[in-house]
């Protein structure tokens, strides 16, 4: 005679010898829990993309993982993850307000074109070649030289922005036009 503690062992499995209906109902369980620690998380875990909000996705794939194939107890794994999507969302909220956090876990945006020059030393420093610089130049500005007044730089999340100055007098036409709407 089939128990309910058999059919639950059948259909949850135990320790690390999972069946294929106990695995993918594992899989079913933390694939709802990580969406709920996810959306509590907030926007910004996979909405910047930068090194620090990556770390959370690394640790949150291998922490779920182990419940799903029953290396380490289920309960333990959803409490290890909702401890990292805690963590996360509280130095992310810290970062806001300190600015020398904010560098120390973001890391800060480096110049690596100004000036007509490129700065060969933060290219180095940053592992950039300069094909990298002008492939991101092609792909975000569509042109294929550097202009002697545009700034590049490495953002914090990874990615090259280029910044153009304004024309002289266009900053002042566009207060003007805002005050006047």
């Amino acid at each position: 005679m089939t128990t309910g503690s058999d059919i639950l062992q059948t259909i949850w499995g135990s320790g690390q010898s999972l069946g294929p209906l106990a695995m993918a109902v594992r899989a079913g369980a933390m694939f709802f829990i990580a969406l709920v620690l996810v959306r509590v998380g907030g926007a910004r875990t996979f909405g910047r993309r930068s090194s620090f909000d990556n770390v959370v996705v690394i640790m949150l794939g291998a922490i779920a993982a182990r419940g799903v194939v029953g290396a380490s107890p289920f309960g333990s794994t959803v409490a290890a993850s909702a401890a990292v999507v805690g963590l996360h969302r509280l130095i992310g909220r810290l970062c806001v307000t300190q600015h020398w956090l904010a560098r120390l876990v973001q890391g800060q945006r480096v110049v690596i074109y100004r000036g007509g020059q490129i700065v060969h030393k933060n290219l180095e420093r940053t592992g950039i070649s300069e094909e990298d610089l002008m492939e991101s130049h092609r792909l975000e500005r569509k042109l294929d030289r550097l202009a002697a007044d545009e700034t590049a730089f490495l953002e914090r999340n990874g990615r090259i922005s280029f910044v153009v100055p304004e024309p002289a007098g266009a900053a002042a036409e566009d207060r003007q036009g805002s005050e006047s709407r």
